[in-house]
């Protein structure tokens, strides 16, 4: 398994990066928070996780090692694919995922596209004993000290990877603000505003 990569930013799109490795271009996906943390031509390491299918591989790439074990983590339970798994942890933290299964908090895992109540319960039941630790510091999805809600913070960032100057980011966020209210999807919130601000 390919456990990390390290590396040359050589592009970021709204759903993942190019990371330079050895002359070798490797296509990670990555969440919108993730995403927010790169900037292109500046060296950056993520941990990764590669997922094998009959007819693809895809590497999915984290923060950290703590969000990356958490992403196979939920996949072991019942109906969790990787597409699933970091869509709860572009919505939630992994500080936020624990403590919502530890807790048996469904209205937090309700808010991730895709899990719905009975849903909730099944990855309560099935990883409540093997989630780990809640303990932790303040979580990424965390509202802001001005009371913005987490998904601004992260397209807004996600924006200034990407090249768009913090007035320009703002103003992305404020023509996704309805999407968002409506409870669409981070990532897709974050193509949304870039499709708003037209072509760089």
């Amino acid at each position: 398994m390919i456990a990390s990569v390290s590396g040359r930013v050589a592009a970021v799109a709204p759903d993942g990066a190019v990371i330079e490795v050895g002359g070798i271009g490797l296509s990670v996906q990555c969440a919108p928070g993730t995403l927010a943390r790169l900037r292109i031509g500046e060296t950056a390491r993520l941990a990764t996780s590669l997922v094998v299918r009959e007819d693809s591989l895809t590497l999915y790439g984290f923060a950290d090692d703590e969000a990356r074990s958490l992403f196979e983590l939920l996949q072991t339970a019942s109906g969790v694919g990787p597409r699933l798994a970091q869509a709860i942890l572009a919505v939630l933290s992994p500080v936020e995922v624990r403590r919502a299964v530890a807790t048996e908090d469904l209205p937090t895992l309700t808010r991730v596209p895709g899990i719905g109540k009975k849903g909730a319960e099944r990855l309560v039941l099935e990883l409540r004993d093997r989630i780990g630790s809640v303990e932790g510091g303040e979580p990424f999805g965390a509202p802001q000290p001005d009371g913005a809600a987490p998904w601004r913070e992260q397209v807004r960032q996600a924006l200034v990877g990407l090249g768009w100057s913090p007035r320009e980011a703002e103003e992305g966020v404020v023509a996704v603000a309805a999407d968002a209210d409506a409870g669409t999807d981070v990532a897709v919130l974050l193509k949304t505003a870039i499709q708003a601000l037209g072509p760089r």
